[in-house]
């Protein structure tokens, strides 16, 4: 069989990663006491299947190029990147030139997504609040037409108000609303100690209930769901103080995730919390927390429960475990890569799967299922999060693309290493210039490489 011949230009210098100490860093395993725990974890494997490397939480990577820049306007945007570890950084005329570009997009009387989406694939300058509006309207979230933007937030921030009053309620506050409700009679007398009189409780409102309906039974069974949804979002990005440390901001922002996540898991019965949800979610809120509208802030729970929802609607059928090995599932998903690589590096391919023998569960399933959060500093990660959110085709066909590139990139490192060593580069990816990293992904698409 003839090997597909990769162009020259790819085998060039430019898109090769410098080795650097990051490199070299010791895998870490499931036994780490700090080591986050991600959606694979919980989930069974095939007696066929090799299992799943137990994937660590990556040091922020050694950059070799300055991050992405980010335009800082109003003095408390800039206070936020000071005290939260965001690093900013001047300006280049690109960038400003994009800015103008976005805020005049922003301003119009209806927005022309198209042109939004050509303009944000490129990278959002993060200041006065752009990235916050563009990304509201990628996902669908804020109506084109910005006659509509003030009723249809209203709209929403109030039904996520409902959702926190009914699905967070504790079942000894519904008990106390149903005693409320009773005859006057009954209120009198539950009125002085807020609860139902033994013989007003009914069998499927009692705490000791087995009844699928009780009340109770259900609350007992969300426990461990709530618990394991606190403890990732307490290991949440541990190297920034916006998520993680003893302030009250802090601990405020962690509550609020822990909120958005449990509503969702209740919402949708289906799927529930899958390990890692909880690093998806962190970069909405974080976006929407640093809006430089004072009253956006103030309702970015609402705001990212429901851009949450919009994004993992695009991504849904890789969290549902009664879907993974079917064509839609995250087995198939992963499959796709596998083509898409064969596709257009056959010799990379070939190497990897077939050489080494390198499956690419062993490392694109937390790629996948965690939108590259993982393997790129948070800097990075919204950049490519703008791509992703700006493809006209979906994200997930974009993720895809980028993470072929990201194989692709490194493929002379990856040629010339065995097993050992292409799983560790592979689950501790190297330092990355991302427009270039971007670049390859686009040519992926709109040529044959």
């Amino acid at each position: 069989m003839v090997k597909k011949r990769v162009p020259d230009w790819l085998n060039s210098s430019l898109w090769s990663s410098t080795p650097s100490s990051d490199d070299h860093r010791d895998l870490r395993h499931s036994t780490t006491a700090s080591t986050n725990t991600y959606a694979d974890e919980d989930r069974e494997q095939s007696a066929v299947d090799p299992p799943l490397p137990a994937p660590s939480p990556p040091s922020p990577p050694v950059r070799e190029d300055p991050p992405q820049p980010q335009i800082i306007e109003d003095s408390r945007t800039n206070h936020l990147a000071n005290d939260y570890n965001v690093t900013s950084s001047t300006p280049s005329t690109d960038d400003i030139s994009r800015q103008a570009q976005l805020l005049a997009e922003l301003s119009r009387k209806v927005i022309d997504i198209r042109e939004l989406r050509r303009i944000a694939c490129q990278g959002i300058p993060d200041g006065a609040g752009i990235r916050s509006t563009a990304w509201k309207l990628l996902l669908g979230y804020l109506p084109l037409d910005r006659g509509l933007w003030s009723s249809e937030l209203a709209k929403k921030r109030s039904q996520y108000k409902h959702f926190k009053e009914e699905i967070l309620m504790n079942p000894s506050e519904i008990t106390r609303r149903m005693c409320s409700s009773t005859s006057d009679t009954s209120d009198a007398k539950c009125g002085s100690r807020g609860l139902l009189s033994r013989s007003e409780v009914t069998h499927g409102e009692h705490p000791l209930s087995l009844g699928k309906t009780s009340i109770w039974n259900q609350f007992f069974q969300d426990t461990e769901i709530i618990e394991q949804i606190d403890r990732d979002v307490k290991r949440t990005h541990p190297d920034m103080n916006f998520f993680s440390g003893d302030s009250q901001f802090a601990k405020s922002n962690q509550e609020a995730l822990k909120n958005i996540l449990i509503i969702f898991a209740k919402l949708n019965p289906g799927i529930r919390y899958v390990q890692g949800m909880n690093e998806i979610v962190a970069p909405l809120f974080y976006v929407f927390k640093n809006d430089s509208d004072e009253e956006n802030p103030a309702f970015v729970e609402a705001d990212t429960f429901f851009c949450f929802v919009e994004l993992l609607s695009g991504f849904r059928d890789n969290f549902c475990q009664q879907l993974d090995n079917s064509v839609v599932g995250i087995r198939s998903t992963i499959a796709r890569l596998s083509q898409l690589l064969r596709q257009h590096d056959e010799e990379l391919w070939r190497h990897l799967e077939i050489t080494t023998k390198v499956n690419p569960q062993f490392y694109a399933f937390r790629w996948i299922t965690l939108l590259l959060t993982q393997e790129f500093n948070f800097a990075d990660c919204l950049f490519i999060w703008d791509t992703l959110l700006s493809d006209p085709e979906g994200p997930q066909e974009t993720l895809l693309r980028i993470c072929c590139a990201m194989l692709i990139i490194v493929r002379r490192r990856l040629l010339a290493g065995d097993f050992t060593s292409n799983l560790k580069l592979l689950q501790n990816y190297p330092s990355t210039n991302i427009s270039h990293l971007l670049y390859v992904a686009n040519k992926l698409r709109v040529q044959g490489i």
